[in-house]
């Protein structure tokens, strides 16, 4: 379990897993699978599992949590609440917001028996994010509002919990198309921000930073938002323990200096991101096989090919395996590798994945769909073409920029500070 935690720490997360899983499995083996301390250790492990994003995992375990703690603790117990947050962020994860809210208000009246304020509080921000992902607006605002009461009372004005709500309050006014509103909330925050209370852990300023960033990003301000993804940077790079948030933010510039054209920037922000999510144990993660799509699509701009073509391959490799073969990312990853294999000359190979893609899209989306008729001109125009001698190289990359920015608009997104945002 020590040298788990020392893995951790280093941010080398499949190791520290591997520790984790070996010593619950001795402790179960002398203490029974029943025993207070195997609850403690499926948390440590449940809770790696979510730093590594493989949530069935990490909910197996903290079910096991909670049984054993509602066979040992008080109804409504601390160890309970506990348990339920962590069930909540899983759920939260996988989409299941209906289930998070149940747990984060089981979690909540628990601390309420014991007199947790406080905690009472962080929980009715993560409230107030599920209410905001159901599109619940009025419940998330007044969730908000009585978390930003209790923390002003009792931390003050200035703490970066009150940052935090400022945030989240900017996400939502954002959402709902009140964009005065949203900067408003922002530029409170990153007053907080910028004059941090004493003993403020660098990670949860840079945390904010990279929220804002997205806000920004999506009210078309690039320029700001790359601002404070570097100052986030700056912030936690040179900690170990922080690289798999560190990358998280070096995709994100990576994709923000895609989209303004600055295409040898995103290269180089998408390679030092691959290089830490190699070195901190992710490359089996379904992050690490965007991040690499995006690099490779970076590549193309550069038209370098063939680094595009062995990017959009591991790239495949990872989201198969992590996602399965007919998920929209990994159906978007065919479909650049197949651009890209015309591109080389590989028409054949172009044709396979083409063909594929198209019967995929037209099981789940139907023959009318504007996605599938795109699959259906590029594989028609291959057709035609195949067999005989040609040089598509230039219109092939043309057809693959064209649609690449969308693309880009849409992973990011879903990914914006992932790493990240849990």
């Amino acid at each position: 379990m020590q040298l788990g935690d020392t893995y951790s720490m280093l941010g080398r997360v499949d190791q520290s897993i591997e520790c984790y899983t070996k010593g619950l499995q001795i402790q179960m083996e002398s203490l029974g699978e029943m025993d207070p301390r195997v609850a403690e250790t499926c948390r440590y492990l449940a809770e790696a599992h979510v730093q590594a994003m493989q949530f069935d995992e990490a909910e197996k375990l903290c079910k096991k949590t909670l049984d054993i703690h509602r066979e040992h603790s008080a109804p409504a117990s601390l160890e309970e609440a506990a348990d339920r947050r962590l069930m909540a962020l899983i759920a939260e994860a996988k989409g299941d917001f209906e289930s998070a809210l149940e747990h984060l208000v089981l979690a909540s009246m628990a601390m309420i028996a014991n007199g947790q304020e406080t905690e009472v509080a962080s929980i009715d921000v993560s409230i107030g994010n599920t209410y905001l992902s159901l599109g619940r607006f009025d419940e998330a605002i007044f969730s908000y509002q009585k978390a930003l009461t209790v923390f002003k009372s009792s931390k003050g004005d200035n703490h970066p919990s009150v940052a935090l709500v400022f945030v989240r309050l900017a996400e939502l006014y954002y959402k709902t198309g009140k964009h005065r509103e949203s900067r408003s909330y922002c530029e409170n925050a990153l007053r907080i921000y910028g004059k941090p209370v004493p003993g403020t852990a660098p990670e949860d300023i840079a945390g904010g930073l990279m929220e804002i960033s997205g806000i920004y990003e999506a009210m078309e301000e690039p320029e700001e938002a790359l601002k404070l993804l570097q100052k986030a940077l700056k912030m936690l790079e040179d900690v170990p323990a922080q690289w798999s948030t560190v990358a998280g933010i070096e995709a994100q510039m990576g994709v923000i200096n895609y989209m303004v054209g600055r295409y040898g920037e995103s290269r180089s922000s998408f390679e030092s991101a691959v290089a830490k999510l190699r070195a901190s144990g992710e490359r089996k993660s379904a992050f690490f096989g965007v991040v690499l799509n995006q690099m490779g699509l970076a590549c193309v701009q550069l038209f370098k090919i063939d680094q595009a073509a062995e990017l959009f391959e591991e790239a495949r490799g990872v989201l198969e395996q992590e996602y399965g073969a007919v998920h929209q990312d990994t159906l978007g990853v065919y479909s650049n590798l197949a651009a890209t294999y015309d591109a080389m000359g590989r028409v054949e190979d172009a044709i396979e994945i083409l063909e594929y893609v198209l019967k995929v899209r037209e099981e789940k989306l139907g023959t009318a769909n504007p996605d599938v008729d795109e699959e259906k001109r590029r594989l028609a125009e291959l057709l035609k073409e195949a067999g005989r001698a040609r040089n598509k190289k230039a219109k092939s990359l043309e057809n693959l920029i064209v649609n690449t920015s969308q693309r880009m608009k849409e992973v990011t997104k879903r990914w914006s500070g992932l790493g990240f945002k849990n």
